[in-house]
Formats: structure tokens, C-alpha cells, sequence
């Protein structure tokens, strides 16, 4: 019966669910080759006139819901693995979408890792090696918050940190970041053909409420946690960070693993973005929980004839 009931789950249109949503994913995803500007063709405000944060509500905890029985047959199946790689500029809300998007989640078959800068060790590898180690396995969820992408983002912003990555003379130059988005494309090329699906979301904040969400990290005694001086000192580089994000956009979103950039100024339409895209992806993989063989089912009916003969 339980099997029947999700892979009822796994058949159903997405997007024709009770909350009556019928997100056009197409709108927040850089097409591979283009050239895009964040500015003219993507609004960090953007919210779809057709669902309301009311509605959004319940949509939501229905796909939490559904992430969670997906999650469940992925574990199962155990083929797959699924990397979300969220990247951001600060207070774009990446935390707290992991945290309302995956709440449903098994935390046994779910792990997050947050890059921070990279440690003596780390920089005596490869700028990819500490993310291959952290890579999920089969039937796992991995979640990057930050990635390898600040290999070209921040550290194209601030190149005093490419100096401290030890690099030979022949690795340095002018076509650094070309080279390094090749290596990338090709990286995540080797992983989905190897059964890791890459989703790549840019949590798309505008200035002006990025300053908002700053302001109130300040005034409200239990978010000063969450604030640090040096945040006001990364804003001054907005634009310099704009510039990279779209260049990075325009040579690394791919047929096998776009980017989805996705609006940020309301945090209940980011949440309801991040999971329907979520969900989609894993209905699209088809997923199905291992049918046992003869012999297996045998050894089942054998066990329960044996449980029958207890006291």
C-alpha cells in the first residue's frame, strides 16, 4: 500500500497540486550561451500574481510534504544523489531557505556544508578538492551553502586572495577565470553523469533590501549574531560582485546544470521557488523504490512465517 501511494506521488503533475500554482521555472533559468544582465532581465522582486503569501503558506507545507516522500524513495533507490548548491550575496536569505525548504527532510540522508575561507591545508589542494570531499553519496541530498563558485566571485573581487593560493606561474594569468569556468562545466559534467543532479540557485537580493535586512540585523538585539562589520565593507563592491555573478551566469549555467536565479526580496516566494524547482527535478527522475527479487520476497514470507510461530 505504501508503495502504491508514493509512486502515486512520483506520477502526479507537479504543479497542478490544491494550491492551484503553476510556476514557470523557464523565467528564473540563464539559458546556456546567453548573455544576461541581473538588472534588465531578472527582478529580485518578482512574485507570481497568481499565488498570494497566503496561499504560498499552505503550497509550501504541501512541498515540504512531497520533497520529504521524494527524499524517501531517493534514500531508497539509492542511484542518485541530488547537490543544491545555493550562492548569494549577503542577506539574501540562503540559511533560512535551507532551513524552511528542508525542514520535511530526513536528516539522515541530508547534509550541509558551508565554505568558509579555505583553511592552510585546504589551500595546499586544488581550489576544488574540499568540495569533491564533501560531495553527497548515492541517495543522499547535499547541500552547498557557498561552493567552489567563489573561486570565481570573491576571489576575483578581492585577487590578494588568489595570491595566497600558491598557484605556479603557468596556472595565473589573464585566462585564469576562462580556464577555471571550464574546469568547472567540466566538474559538474562528470557528476551528473555519474548520478549526482546539480541544482544551482542564485538567491537574487536587491541593494535596497539587502540595506533594509541589514539595518534590522542592527536593531533587533537577537539578530546582532547574525551581523558583522566587515558585511557593510563587502557592499561597497556591489557592482564589481554583479559583474562577476554575470559573467560567472554566462559561462556556467549548462544543459546539465543551469543556474536558477531566483528572487529574493520576499522571502515566502524565494522558499516556494527553491522547493518547486526542488520537487520538479526529483519528479522528473522518476524515482522508485527497489523491487525485491523471488528470492528476497521468499525470504520476507519465510521471516513472517516465523514471527507468526512466536509466543
Amino acid at each position: 500500500m505504501l508503495l502504491k501511494q508514493v509512486l502515486r506521488v512520483c506520477s502526479a503533475h507537479y504543479t497542478n497540486d490544491e494550491s492551484g500554482s503553476n510556476m514557470k521555472h523557464d523565467r528564473f533559468i540563464v539559458k546556456p550561451n546567453s548573455a544576461i544582465s541581473l538588472e534588465k532581465d531578472f527582478d529580485p522582486s518578482y512574485k507570481a500574481d497568481y499565488i498570494t503569501k497566503k496561499d504560498a503558506t499552505g503550497k509550501l507545507q504541501s512541498d515540504i510534504k512531497r520533497l520529504g516522500e521524494y527524499q524517501d524513495v531517493l534514500y531508497a533507490q539509492n542511484t542518485y544523489a541530488l547537490l543544491l548548491i545555493f550562492q548569494a550575496m549577503d542577506a539574501a536569505g540562503k540559511d533560512g531557505t535551507i532551513k524552511h525548504v528542508m525542514s520535511g527532510v530526513n536528516p539522515q540522508g541530508c547534509q550541509v556544508y558551508s565554505f568558509k575561507a579555505p583553511s592552510e591545508e585546504e589551500l595546499d589542494h586544488d581550489y576544488l578538492w574540499r568540495s569533491m570531499k564533501a560531495l553527497p553519496e548515492r541517495g543522499r541530498i547535499g547541500i552547498f551553502n557557498r561552493s567552489y563558485y567563489e573561486e570565481v566571485l570573491v576571489v576575483r573581487v578581492h585577487p590578494e586572495i588568489l595570491a595566497k593560493q600558491q598557484l605556479p606561474p603557468e596556472a595565473k594569468g589573464k585566462e585564469i577565470w576562462k580556464r577555471r569556468f571550464e574546469e568547472i562545466n567540466n566538474f559538474e559534467k562528470y557528476l551528473v553523469n555519474n548520478g549526482i543532479i546539480i541544482l544551482k540557485f542564485f538567491l537574487n537580493i536587491s541593494k535596497a533590501v539587502q540595506k533594509k535586512r541589514f539595518l534590522e540585523r542592527i536593531d533587533r538585539p537577537e539578530k546582532n549574531w547574525k551581523f558583522s562589520a566587515s558585511d557593510v565593507k563587502e557592499r561597497t563592491f556591489w557592482k564589481d560582485y554583479m559583474t562577476v555573478y554575470e559573467d560567472m551566469f554566462n559561462h556556467t549555467s549548462t544543459e546539465w546544470a543551469p543556474w536558477y536565479i531566483i528572487p529574493a526580496n520576499h522571502k515566502w516566494f524565494t522558499h516556494l521557488a527553491v522547493a518547486d524547482v526542488i520537487n520538479t527535478k526529483l519528479q522528473a527522475l522518476k524515482l522508485q523504490y527497489p523491487i525485491v527479487s523471488k528470492e528476497q520476497r521468499q525470504e520476507l514470507l519465510q521471516a513472517r512465517e516465523m514471527l507468526g510461530q512466536e509466543d
